[in-house]
């Protein structure tokens, strides 16, 4: 028999002084160094984007619409740029991010805050007829640091992801 913690050491366990550890006395049939039979990993593919695309014209609509597009623009509806529909979607999304937080993390007081200052931070983007949700995600980010989040699951910019993703769903679904 051989020890998990060591391929010399002896059937016997290993002693170590002043450190308490338990070894686990393995059948010789067992290999411990045997390599493992991990699947090929498959290299990221990322969208190539040339010099000549970074300073063309804006594309068409009939582009913007194309699915099998490398990037799509997400941005705001025009219309939830009025300040009755900018206060209902930033009240939608204090609602909405309390509870998406509160379940996939646990409820916690920090939460509360969270979804006040991100529904703030959306509801000032409007106003600032920002439509642009990456720009909304950098300002959101930047408002929620002032939080502390030393007894909290998350951060500022998990948090400020998790918003601008509830967003994006909310657009897609409009």
């Amino acid at each position: 028999m051989r020890s998990l913690f060591s391929p010399w050491a002896s059937p016997t366990n290993t002693v170590i002084p002043n450190l308490s550890l338990i070894t686990l006395q393995l059948p010789n049939h067992f290999s411990v160094l045997s390599q493992p039979n991990f699947l090929p990993i498959r290299p990221l593919r990322f969208p190539t984007i040339t010099r000549s695309q970074l300073y063309s014209n804006p594309r068409s609509n009939e582009e913007d619409l194309n699915p099998e597009s490398p990037v799509q623009e997400l941005s705001v509806p025009v219309n939830w740029l009025h300040p009755p529909k900018a206060l209902e979607e930033s009240e939608w999304l204090r609602v909405t991010l309390h509870k998406w937080l509160d379940d996939e993390y646990c409820p916690e007081p920090t939460n509360v805050e969270i979804s006040k200052v991100a529904a703030h931070s959306y509801y000032e983007s409007l106003l600032e007829k920002r439509t642009d949700l990456g720009e909304i995600l950098l300002k959101m980010a930047s408002e929620l640091e002032s939080i502390s989040y030393q007894e909290s699951f998350h951060g500022a910019f998990s948090s400020a992801n998790a918003a601008v993703n509830l967003i994006a769903q909310r657009i897609e679904q409009a």
